[in-house]
């Protein structure tokens, strides 16, 4: 991890949670959730530092917990595998308000066989919310996995309007 990254925490309607940037404060790396924030706080690595980014990100993520923004504009930082990334890029051509499949992502990203592979990438996924994995549920309809939690997962979709079985 590099030195004097930027974090900060803050009280949003699915609780507490900090929003991370690179040291030079040009992308979000991270959202954290609430249950992770003390290892974040006590990490040499991060300075606790409301950034101009920071305060961006946190003005997107209150309009769109205000149903007043569907998409996000923020420079975000995806660190993972070219297969990651590929996953990553995929979550964001979902649309506010529609679900997709692990299969259908699978199918997006042209390698129809990784269904598992692809709820991985999901979990390795940092910046939840801004990259949407919320929206990705079991091929059956239902919740599954969300590093939030699966109250926060079924909060976002509900949010969006999406209603699940």
């Amino acid at each position: 991890m590099k030195k004097n990254i930027y974090f900060y925490e803050t009280n949003t309607p699915i609780g507490k949670i900090g929003l991370a940037t690179t040291e030079n404060d040009s992308h979000i790396t991270d959202i954290i959730w609430n249950y992770e924030i003390e290892k974040f706080k006590n990490d040499d690595n991060f300075q606790i530092n409301e950034t101009e980014l920071i305060k961006r990100a946190k003005k997107q993520l209150f309009e769109y917990f205000s149903k007043k923004r569907k998409q996000f504009d923020l420079p975000l930082l995806k660190e993972g595998t070219p297969f990651q990334i590929s996953v990553w890029n995929a979550l964001e051509t979902i649309p506010y308000g529609e679900t997709r499949s692990y299969k259908d992502i699978a199918v997006a990203i042209k390698n129809e066989k990784a269904v598992r592979a692809v709820g991985m990438a999901n979990n390795r996924n940092k910046i939840s919310i801004f990259i949407p994995c919320h929206r990705v549920i079991g091929v059956d309809g239902k919740l599954v996995g969300y590093g939030g939690g699966l109250h926060i997962k079924q909060f976002l979709l509900e949010l969006e309007g999406i209603k699940i079985k």
